[in-house]
């Protein structure tokens, strides 16, 4: 049987980011996709000019109505926008048992534009981050989380991971993209092994997603079996092929996104051919 997946998550409309990277992800990966949205923005590749916040309760209704009808295999969380809404989330992943949950700290857009209130961040460190099995952070957002300043170098990332996992999940990917240098290390530790992932860093600036393209890339791994090291590590892997591949795709004149399709849409193939 094809895995179900939940993303909960805000909007994106031009396709690169949030929900939409997420469902793109999920159904590149041989798995189906529903959403529960959390915010409305109105942004492009250039950045973010409005967001509107959804009622926590109508966040709630949408998480209720999916579990009352489908199967949920796994459960990716992004935006989430106010501290009503985290704390809905949280409620809903306990009261319907929630699987395979993967946290992305969503605050800040590739754009720079602040995505999260204050509120939201102490629920998602103490409510949220203990139900995840896996919970992936970028530098800032780790610091945001340790109230700490931003690593920046590989020994203070490994600090950081270690006392990430300390506020509870199974494990922590701390991405480390944004140090400098030829190679984006990620970190994934799990209380017992620190394991470095590392790619080549690609020279694009259509990188617009990517933090949600990888969380939901793990989340659609775990529900098809892998375990949490084998899941990052081909999430990881899939990532990176899409940034490789993102200068094929025409999408803006700002931080365009990842070619979530790159393995399987034929280059050159036109609208509506064979």
């Amino acid at each position: 049987m094809i895995a179900n997946l939940l993303s909960i998550a805000g909007s994106d409309p031009s396709g690169g980011a949030g929900i939409q990277a997420d469902l793109k992800t999920f159904a590149a990966l041989g798995t189906y996709g529903a959403a529960a949205i959390t915010a409305l923005t109105a942004q492009n590749t250039r950045g973010v000019a409005a967001v509107h916040r959804l009622p926590a309760t109508f966040v709630g209704a949408e998480i209720d109505s999916l579990y009352a009808d489908l199967h949920i295999d796994a459960v990716k969380i992004g935006m989430l926008a106010t501290g009503e809404v985290a704390e809905v989330v949280a409620e809903r992943l306990v009261l319907h048992g929630a699987r395979h949950v993967v946290l992305d700290p969503v605050m800040i857009a590739t754009s720079g534009d602040r995505l999260l209130d204050g509120a939201a961040i102490e629920v998602i460190r103490h409510q949220l981050i203990p139900l995840a099995e896996v919970v992936t952070p970028n530098l800032a957002e780790a610091a945001a989380l340790l109230a700490e300043p931003v690593a920046d170098d590989l020994p203070a990332m490994r600090r950081a991971a270690e006392r990430l996992w300390r506020l509870g999940p199974r494990a922590v990917l701390l991405k480390g993209g944004h140090l400098p240098g030829a190679r984006c290390p990620d970190l994934l530790f799990d209380g017992e092994r620190m394991a470095e992932l590392s790619a080549e860093r690609v020279a694009t600036r259509n990188t617009h997603g990517t933090g949600c393209t990888l969380s939901a890339a793990i989340a659609a791994r775990l529900a098809r079996g892998d375990d949490i090291a084998a899941a990052c590590r081909a999430a990881k892997a899939y990532l990176t092929a899409a940034i490789a591949a993102a200068d094929r795709l025409s999408v803006g004149g700002g931080h365009g996104p990842v070619h979530h399709f790159h393995a399987l849409w034929r280059e050159g193939a036109q609208a509506g051919g064979g």
